[in-house]
């Protein structure tokens, strides 16, 4: 069994950069809202709109593959690329990941939270 303790590295659209424990037993989502990232969570993360969407830029091979509710989903997000996830949906793997926060997501976040808005860049 390894010792070696993951990280996760958000990245948003504003440019910055949260390093958080890449807890195994915990979504992306979930991580994010512990770690005070900025990632939308519209429906509360039950996979019912695509809020959460972000992008896998280092780590993608350590994620179980996306299911079909997950793929349906994204089909309503906004710049859908092949390193697309939804953070409701994926828990981290057994290596390091860089995920970069969507621009839909943030701005679901600043709608969810208008008390911050202020903050917006």
């Amino acid at each position: 069994m390894s010792t070696t303790a993951h990280k996760i590295t958000f990245v948003d659209p504003e440019g910055t950069e949260t390093v958080a424990p890449a807890d195994p037993s915990k979504t992306l989502l979930e991580i994010a809202e512990e770690h005070g990232v900025k990632l939308g969570s519209a429906c509360g993360g039950v996979c019912a709109c695509s809020s959460c969407h972000v992008y896998v830029r280092a780590g993608d091979a350590s994620l179980p593959e996306m299911e079909d509710a997950e793929e349906d989903r994204l089909d309503m997000g906004f710049d859908v690329q092949p390193a697309s996830r939804l953070g409701c949906q994926v828990k981290p793997g057994d290596c390091d990941l860089k995920v970069e926060i969507s621009r839909e997501s943030i701005e679901t976040w600043y709608n969810e939270h208008p008390e911050r808005r202020a903050e917006q860049k």
